[in-house]
């Protein structure tokens, strides 16, 4: 195949470009809409995966709802729809329905020559690049205000029309291939993940004898338990251990309970926010056990074992373990509880909390020591392997999206060859 003939395109985002392209300015290519909403309309979103549609044929929960629709304008089905307050991160793209939508989104209207799907992902790729955020000009963390009157000054890549249509129809194959594999390792990590909790149910409730004689354990909420394990209360296993840090809390390592368990938070570099002062943190050593006993519908876990020294809220509550097995054993038993929401039945009062008091009289499953080291062994090894094997998979997913973007970039710029 010969090889294509490129030019500067003397914008840094594109770098080279064919030499049959040219750079225009938005403002050559599209119309800014400016039209009065039907009686009718339902609310059109940008969603920041591309997608602009009627929040009705995708979610209508987490939006604000504005009590005065002032300003709002209608949108059309093909209108190139960009928010401009969330353009930074992706919510760009063609709109698949007629609606309305508030006046921070730009409606454009594709000329002739050019293709409203074609430059929807041009401008996404502007986004993924970091390009829209370098035109932000406010003090705004994670925020950008691409606003119509900045994005008609754009250059950008503007092949002939029938090549423009060839490119969305060369992606939409592509990308659709790479979004099917991504489905497919999606739902493999699923369903590793119900395999993980099923193995984790199954060891601390009927132990790993598949042979072994049921029996009640006498406790309503327990049910039958192996006819070789008692009951006991979680003070037979655990005594809490409340440390405040005080003024050494600029030297203490801050951690947080998280659907990964107890991690160490960056503090230079922290996601969500941090609290304005550590008054009232508490110290927390590793191998001791963080339960969070409040409403567990507003809370990602209820159970955590420290792998280190450090520091968190105190709206959570430490319990030093009878030693490290039980730690692990409890560990497992309440990602169970978790997983059922078990400890429902003990909350209090209208914050749903329950008192370290009466959570040390709760009576759990006791195994003898040798099947507790067993089912701690026995777990340990099976969800390392999963978790291993979730691991490479989100990975493959991450290079996969890695790859989609690039593919796009390279599209839009006329840096992959159609004829091939």
């Amino acid at each position: 195949m010969a090889k294509v003939e490129m030019k500067d395109s003397g914008v840094s985002w594109v770098g080279p470009i064919p030499k049959t392209w040219d750079m225009r300015r938005t403002k050559f290519l599209f119309s800014l809409a400016q039209r009065l909403p039907h009686p009718e309309d339902g609310i059109v979103t940008a969603f920041r995966d591309g997608q602009v549609t009627l929040r009705s044929n995708r979610r209508t929960d987490g939006f604000t709802n504005a009590l005065k629709e002032a300003g709002y304008q209608r949108v059309q089905k093909g209108d190139l729809v960009i928010h401009a307050m969330d353009a930074f991160a992706g919510a760009i793209g063609v709109s698949d329905s007629d609606g309305k939508c508030t006046p921070v989104y730009s409606c454009c209207v594709p000329n002739h020559d050019a293709s409203a799907e074609f430059y929807a992902r041009c401008v996404r790729t502007m986004a993924t690049t970091g390009y829209v955020e370098s035109l932000a000009k406010g003090i705004r963390e994670r925020s950008t205000d691409f606003r119509w009157a900045t994005f008609a000054e754009q250059l950008l890549p503007h092949p002939p029309k029938a090549e423009q249509d060839a490119i969305v129809a060369h992606l939409d194959r592509a990308t659709s291939r790479i979004d099917a594999m991504v489905a497919q390792k999606t739902r493999f990590i699923e369903l590793l993940r119900e395999k993980r909790q099923a193995l984790i149910t199954h060891a601390v409730t009927k132990g790993l004898d598949p042979n072994v004689q049921m029996k009640d354990s006498g406790v309503e909420w327990l049910g039958e338990v192996p006819e070789t394990w008692d009951t006991a209360p979680l003070k037979s296993f655990l005594q809490l251990r409340r440390d405040i840090v005080g003024s050494e809390s600029s030297n203490t390592k801050l951690l947080s309970l998280t659907l990964q368990g107890v991690i160490e938070r960056d503090l230079e570099n922290p996601r969500g926010k941090m609290p304005a002062s550590f008054d009232g943190y508490q110290r927390i050593s590793a191998g001791e056990m963080v339960f969070c006993l409040f409403d567990m519908d507003e809370t990602p876990r209820t159970v955590g074992v420290a792998p280190q020294d450090g520091m968190l809220t105190g709206a959570y509550t430490v319990f030093r373990p009878q030693g490290e097995l039980w730690a692990r054993y409890l560990y497992y038993f309440f990602l169970h509880v978790d997983e059922y929401k078990r400890l429902r039945p003990f909350y209090k009062g209208l914050r749903k909390t329950i008192r370290p008091g009466p959570f040390l009289s709760i009576q759990v499953p006791r195994p003898t020591e040798r099947e507790a080291k067993a089912i701690v062994a026995d777990l340990d090894s099976a969800t390392t392997r999963i978790d291993t094997l979730i691991s490479k998979t989100e990975r493959s997913i991450e290079l996969l999206r890695e790859h989609r973007t690039a593919l796009i970039t390279a599209a839009v710029t006329g840096k992959v060859d159609l004829s091939i």
